[in-house]
């Protein structure tokens, strides 16, 4: 009997297959091999593909929160980056081109890219940022390494930054180290490599990168440890700066050698690893022993150098000066400026005068070009670290008989010759009270009688000078005073002739230079160009002599002032110094102060000695004896100098 359509015989499986799964079934499971882990069953495509479409959701919820923090955070504008001008260092140069002395908040001589030698900015690359070519700005491998890294190490020994993201946290961030920084750090060094070339982002990173010793980018690194160019640097000393980033106060060469010279080690390897040189190029270069600079130490031209700083601060403010990289070129020579220091240090200690208090006496010196006007040194005192003030510019004392070569000079004007006789003899004039009388005398307290003006000026006699002075008249002599340079407020009356107003010793010694240039006077001056960051020039002195004094008045003058050295009270100052000097003596009333004005064909110096507080340094203490010999120490110093080359 046929079975019915629809129907399956009894007993009769539904299909092969169910047979067979039911028979593997119902077999004994064979045991599990030790060790041995069962096989995954195969993802279905359902599993697959909520799988992917997870990975999809996550990238697209972290792009996503990228792009919300991107609106969210206040990112940086990159205005900064493309118009890179950071603190620079300004600088002082003397009249030969050296530097003395460096002003700034950060120490930095931005340097071209196209002045950095080639292997530089590859030594940087090989140490902090291999793949710095390949990526765009942020390295997501570097930033993998360093996660697993930290994680093993338990720490935060790698951050994984690029150079890119570098110049990023130098320039546009915090150093805060938060997660919203770091945010915008590959935010932000993503947006720089796009805009920027690799070779514009190296310029950045390379001049802005602090390398230790207070030297920020490789210009001023370069200065600071080998006190070279960048362009004159071995393939070592690349090295040696190209490892300081990752810790520069660690493997400061100043501070531990060994430890520098192990990270040069490395940084060699890696260029040669990288291709940049050869494994013998590295070994010769690590071979080679490292010379460092000394430390810089600024402590001579002190004087001088504050009073640049006091010129140019006065003119364009202390912070451009300390952030806008200057380059000022001075007058200063160095040969000068050390014989004044030495000359002050040296004499005033070999002096040995000091009051009942413990004061010691002080003194300036001033040395200025005859004809030019150019202030080739100065010394404010006997030492810079004891006292800052400046007694050669800044003080203002009575100068005595050193004023006297002007009250002739304006009788000569007048039409009175050197051979022209007054008589000395006593004078009596109204005091400056009531009823008062003012009976000038000479030093030695006589009376000559009848003398030449050459005479009377040879042995610095007051009585004459002041007779002198009542004929020519107050305000001729004022007026010549003021076109040769003294700005001073001067006494309408005759105590002038004596030198009682408070003049300064930079002033007094340039007017000096008017007799020793037949007559012109041309205004002292210390700055000779200043130029901006970009080589632009600010400013520029240049000598402007102006005729304020007949040529034969001048000369006259200037041979009277011969006769003071050879013949009068200045002879000390003549002693061991060959061809022709000039010069007068000056000392106030109770010896408060002591002078000496003089020059020779080429150079004018002025010493004054006194103490800080005004008062008497003893009855020996003239201008004669303990003002003329610092002068004459002074020129033979600057003469020995000379001859020797320094």
């Amino acid at each position: 009997m046929a079975p019915r359509p629809g129907n399956r015989a009894a007993g009769r499986p539904r299909s092969t297959r169910s047979l067979t799964t039911a028979k593997k079934r119902s077999r004994p499971r064979p045991a599990r091999r030790p060790g041995r882990r069962p096989r995954p069953a195969p993802w279905s495509h359902v599993q697959l593909s909520i799988f992917l479409l997870a990975i999809a959701a996550t990238l697209t919820l972290f792009v996503g929160g990228l792009l919300y923090l991107y609106l969210l955070l206040d990112v940086p504008r990159l205005q900064s980056v493309a118009a890179y001008r950071p603190p620079m260092t300004s600088r002082v140069l003397d009249r030969h081109g050296r530097v003395v002395a460096r002003f700034f908040k950060e120490n930095r001589l931005v340097v071209p890219i196209s002045e950095m030698p080639p292997l530089l900015a590859k030594a940087f690359v090989a140490a902090e940022d291999s793949r710095f070519y390949q990526h765009p700005g942020v390295d997501i491998w570097s930033i993998f390494r360093a996660m697993l890294h930290n994680i093993s190490a338990r720490g935060s020994a790698h951050g994984g930054s690029t150079i890119t993201q570098q110049v990023t946290r130098a320039l546009l961030l915090s150093r805060k180290k938060l997660y919203s920084r770091k945010i915008k750090e590959a935010i932000l060094a993503y947006r720089i490599d796009s805009q920027l070339s690799k070779d514009e982002i190296l310029y950045i990173y390379l001049n802005q990168i602090y390398l230790g010793d207070r030297a920020y980018g490789v210009g001023a690194a370069a200065e600071t440890y080998f006190n070279k160019k960048i362009g004159d640097l071995t393939l070592g000393e690349i090295a040696l700066l190209a490892g300081l980033p990752q810790s520069p106060s660690r493997y400061s060469p100043r501070k531990n050698m060994t430890l520098a010279r192990r990270r040069q080690a490395y940084v060699l390897n890696r260029m040669a690893e990288e291709g940049y040189i050869s494994a013998e190029e590295a070994r010769r270069a690590y071979g080679r022993p490292l010379v460092l600079a000394p430390a810089v130490s600024w402590s001579g031209n002190r004087y001088f150098v504050q009073q640049v700083r006091r010129l140019v601060e006065k003119k364009y403010g202390a912070g451009r000066l300390n952030t806008d990289g200057l380059t000022i070129v001075t007058t200063l020579d160095q040969t000068v400026q050390r014989a004044a220091e030495q000359t002050l240090a040296q004499g005033i200690a070999g002096l040995g005068i000091v009051d009942r208090n413990g004061e010691t006496v002080q003194a300036g010196l001033v040395a200025i070009e005859v004809g030019s006007g150019k202030v080739r040194g100065v010394a404010g005192g006997t030492g810079f670290e004891q006292s800052q003030y400046n007694r050669a510019v800044q003080a203002r004392r009575q100068p005595g008989s050193a004023m006297k070569p002007l009250v002739y000079a304006a009788a000569l004007e007048q039409g009175f010759t050197p051979q022209s006789v007054l008589d000395d003899s006593p004078l009596h004039l109204p005091g400056a009270g009531r009823g008062k009388v003012w009976a000038p005398q000479n030093f030695d307290r006589r009376f000559h009688g009848p003398m030449t003006l050459s005479e009377a000026l040879i042995r610095s006699n007051n009585i004459v000078t002041i007779k002198l002075l009542q004929a020519v008249g107050v305000k001729q002599v004022v007026g010549l005073a003021r076109r040769m340079g003294i700005s001073a407020p001067l006494p309408a009356d005759l105590s002038l002739a004596l030198g009682s107003a408070g003049i300064s010793l930079l002033e007094l010694t340039n007017a000096y230079t008017v007799f020793a240039d037949h007559g012109r006077y041309q205004a002292p001056f210390f700055i000779e160009k200043i130029y901006d960051r970009n080589g632009r020039l600010l400013e520029e002195n240049k000598p402007r002599p102006v005729q304020v004094l007949a040529p034969a008045v001048a000369d006259a003058i200037a041979r009277m002032l011969a006769r003071v050295v050879t013949d009068g009270t200045g002879r000390a100052a003549g002693k061991g110094i060959s061809g022709p000097v000039a010069g007068k003596t000056g000392t106030t009333d109770a010896n408060v102060d002591a002078w000496f004005i003089g020059y020779t064909p080429r150079l004018a110096a002025g010493v004054w000695v006194g103490f800080d507080r005004p008062h008497s340094m003893g009855r020996a203490a003239t201008g004669g004896r303990i003002a003329a010999p610092l002068w004459r120490d002074f020129i033979q110093q600057v003469r020995a100098g000379a001859v020797a080359g320094n």
